[in-house]
């Protein structure tokens, strides 16, 4: 069951008499029916496959990447766009089914906003960049979130950022600029602005090296460099035609 805002509206102002919250009946109840998902986030599952040394199969990489895309494809095809600005394991809820594929779901948005903002001033840029601190996890930040031009536009390309980031998470069960953390002066920031990537040192999941390019190519510090959401749809689509079939 689900219950639209037009239906909540309805609910509202029959139990308040047309609207006039100071008459009417409110003997009316909203029920919200949400589906379950007991095996929690991708972020959840990542610190027990890490703990257990286990990975998700190609496959399974593929179809759970796919189902998120296809939330933010939705997202980005708003008029305006809208980002979801905090992409990340943590809010993907996943669901393991025996015998078939992960089902994933895309979730929270208390940080979606319009996705074009254009930036003509150092203020506006320092302004971005502490609303950027305080609504996206700073692993998965897009660069120019982190250090944002003085006169810039911003788009639906820091969610690819973000999406590429997640799909590196999903593989290798962390997210690929934290190593920084753990090194003598290393800095997140630093490494994500130079898009310092590195892959996970030692005996890997036997991933396809398309796989690897594909994160890649939605890790490029240069937004423009990036690709749209439908490319991405297109050319993780046909991964999965050919490892799938």
């Amino acid at each position: 069951m689900g219950c639209s805002i037009s239906g909540l509206n309805a609910l509202y102002e029959s139990a308040t008499g047309g609207g006039d919250s100071t008459q009417g009946d409110w003997s009316h109840e909203a029920y919200l029916l949400f589906p379950v998902h007991l095996d929690g986030t991708l972020f959840d599952n990542a610190n027990i496959m890490l703990s257990r040394k286990e990975f998700y199969s190609t496959a399974d990489v593929l179809q759970i990447f796919r189902q998120m895309c296809e939330g933010l494809k939705h997202m980005h095809s708003f008029d305006p766009p809208y980002a979801h600005n905090d992409v990340k394991p943590g809010n993907v809820l996943i669901t393991r089914r025996k015998g078939q594929a992960p089902v994933a779901t895309l979730m929270d948005f208390g940080s979606a906003r319009p996705a074009r903002k254009q930036i003509r001033s150092r203020s506006e840029a320092l302004q971005l960049q502490e609303w950027a601190a305080e609504h996206c996890s700073a692993p998965y930040r897009a660069p120019e979130l982190w250090d944002c031009p003085s006169h810039a536009d911003i788009d639906v390309r820091t969610d690819i950022w973000s999406l590429g980031c997640t799909l590196y998470a999903i593989m290798f069960n962390v997210s690929p600029f934290e190593y920084a953390l753990g090194e003598s002066g290393g800095s997140l920031q630093l490494a994500i602005v130079n898009g310092q990537l590195k892959w996970p040192a030692g005996p890997n999941p036997p991933y396809p090296d398309e796989l690897r390019q594909f994160v890649i190519w939605m890790l490029q510090p240069q937004p423009a460099m990036r690709p749209h959401i439908g490319d991405v749809v297109l050319h993780v689509d046909k991964l999965i035609a050919k490892y799938l079939s």
